[in-house]
This record gives structure tokens, sequence and C-alpha cells, in this order.
């Protein structure tokens, strides 16, 4: 006598298998399963254990998607299987891991998955409705529509993946921020290189060449302008001294308003850029302590995103790691025949970085 485990949106159903015979062939059971008056007559409902609500539909759906066996599941297949007077002798489950799980825990035997059980239990999803007494169709439909919602709500909010994706999120803002900061910086350099070509060589940084310009304006307002709070004071003097005998342009009250407004956008840029910078740095110490200890945050961050989550690379062995990033450059020495890439994103690392060039390979 062998039964089958159902789960479905409304509980758990059990079906008793009327003829063993019909569940070996997987051409007479998608004949049966055709039409609910054929149906019937493979399987009959033997017991059904409704959930009480959305939270505990939840609950068990979870339970049954990573292969665990909660106690309400427990209980209903020992009162249903075990403790009555002709015990079932096997139980068919279509998940692997909650088959092996009903095994170890209630002790009834699961029989193996087959292409005709996996039949069977196409043949009870087209015909549940018709197989399920007591339950209307509507009333399925919305638990199943509620079960669904519950569960992608509950996988957001407690996916061990969540954070991984909020790191990989942030590191590939910051290389974007870094791109437009660059370009912004660049422009504003050479914008007001026509008027201060002096200044570029003497402040290199690009947020405080941005404060300079917004607190100066022109180069005649040098003299009047306090930069002790941008540069140090020494800096400060080489400013003043260079626009005195400086050689650029000069430029009209518009010019120097759009140059002030786009290196209010350098220092806005490159503020929060740094903040964003601390931000992953926090993370990746709390998510991964080891990996920033030994490469920084950075190179951390951006392996976990090349990989795809932090589990992913944990899984990856050691020869993979080390020429993440260099794909392209491996495979196109492979078809050239050539000797192969020592290194991808980890020779950004600091440790690597530092190391000669004859052990670069060997430290990555």
């Amino acid at each position: 006598m062998a039964f089958a485990l159902f789960e479905t949106s409304a509980g758990y159903a059990l079906f008793k298998i009327k003829d063993d015979g019909t569940i070996s062939s997987s051409a007479k059971l998608n004949s049966a399963f055709s039409d609910p008056s054929t149906a019937s007559k493979v399987v009959n409902l033997a017991a059904f254990s409704r959930f009480v609500d959305t939270a505990e539909a939840v609950k068990e759906i979870n339970c049954v998607n990573e292969g665990k066996v909660s106690d309400s599941l427990k209980a209903f297949l020992q009162r249903e299987l075990v403790n009555k007077k002709n015990a079932a002798k096997s139980l068919i489950v279509s998940e692997a891991r909650l088959g092996g799980s009903i095994t170890k825990d209630v002790g009834v035997e699961v029989l193996p998955m087959s292409p005709a059980l996996v039949s069977l239990y196409r043949g009870l999803r087209q015909q549940m409705e018709s197989l399920l007494e007591g339950i209307k169709s509507e009333d399925l439909k919305s638990m199943q529509l509620g079960l669904s919602h519950s569960l992608s709500r509950f996988k957001l909010q407690f996916g061990s993946d969540k954070v991984d994706t909020l790191i990989i999120q942030a590191i590939a803002l910051l290389d974007e921020l870094d791109k437009q900061l660059n370009g912004y910086a660049m422009r504003l350099k050479e914008w007001y290189g026509w008027h201060f070509p002096e200044l570029f060589e003497i402040v290199s940084d690009s947020i405080a060449y941005g404060r300079i310009v917004m607190a100066m304006g022109t180069r005649d307002n040098a003299h009047k302008t306090d930069l002790s709070e941008i540069v140090a004071p020494e800096v400060e003097a080489q400013v003043k001294e260079a626009a005195k005998l400086s050689m650029g342009t000069e430029i009209a009250l518009e010019d120097v308003m759009n140059m002030a407004s786009l290196a209010e956008q350098v220092v806005e840029l490159g503020t929060y850029r740094i903040h964003l910078q601390q931000y992953l740095a926090a993370r990746m110490f709390a998510i991964a302590p080891n990996l920033t200890s030994l490469v920084g945050e950075l190179v951390g961050a951006r392996l976990i995103a090349h990989a795809g989550s932090l589990i992913s690379l944990a899984k990856q062995p050691g020869s993979t790691v080390q020429i993440l990033g260099a794909e392209k450059a491996l495979f196109r020495a492979l078809k050239a025949k050539k000797s192969t890439p020592k290194f991808g994103i980890l020779f950004n690392a600091s440790i690597v970085g530092q190391t000669g060039s004859k052990k670069k390979g060997p430290i990555a």
C-alpha cells in the first residue's frame, strides 16, 4: 500500500494509491489524469491537514523547501501512516531531501522518484481542484496567491544573500562615482586652468581644488581669501604667490559662476564617495572580516561582486579566485597557447602589489 504526500497552499494532502501497478507507467498515469473522473480511479484523498493561517503556510512550505520535517507534518504522518492498524508500507514524496528527512524522523519508507512518479505529481497538480474535497476552486486560488506573496516577502526579508547584494551594489556605485568624479575633476581643472593654470600643479586633490575654486572665484581674490581650512598653510602661501604672477587669461563673472557650479558638483561627489567607502568598509568588516583583513574592503567587495555572492566566492577553488577578473586574458592565452595570467582582481591587493614581480603570482 502506497501513499503520496502532496503540498498545497491550503495544507498537506495525503493521497492513497488504489493500485500500485498504475504508478509504474508514465503513459498510464498521463492517460488516467487527463480527466477528473478517471483520476479518481487512480488515487483518492486519504487525509488532509489544513494550515491555520498564511503565517503557518509560509513556515511549512519553507520547511519543505529546506528539506525539513516540521512538527505538524511529523504529527500528521505519524497519525495517518504509523499509528493506524493498516500502516502504510511506502510513501511517495516529490522532494528528495524531504523524503530522506521523513524516513529518518518518521520511520516511513520513501520511494525514490522515477519518471512515472513525476507524471503522478504532474497529474495531481493538474486535477488538484477535483481531488481535494471540501475546498472551492476560488478559495484555493486566493490561498495560492496569498501564499506566493507571503513566501516571496519572507525570502526577501530573510535571504542569506541580501547583505551580499548591498555590497555588490555599493562597490558598483563606487566604481561609477570614481569615473564620474574623475571626469568632472579633469573638466574643472582644464576649464579653470585657462584662468589660473598654476593651481593645478600646486593642488592635486580634486576635492581641495574644487573648494578653492568655490571660495576664491577669480585669482584676483586669492590674497583676501582664507584657505587655511582647505589646504595646509604652506600650500596656501604658494597659491597666493602664484596668483600674483599667473599667466592665465581674464574671465567674466558668468564664467566664474559656471566654474563654481561645476566645482560644487565635484566637492559633493567627492564627499559622498568618502561616505560610501566608509559604509562599504563597515559592511565588509561585518560580513567578511577575514577577507577584508587579507585583501582590503575594495578588493574584497570586487571579488564578491565578480563571484555573485559571498557563498559563491567561498565555494570556488583557490585557482579560480586567483584569476577572477582576468577571464578574457585566460582564454586568450589558452587559445594562443601562451602562459596564462597569474592574477586578476587580486593584483590590486596591497599584499600582492608590494611584492616583487617574480613573487606576485605565488602570493596571489
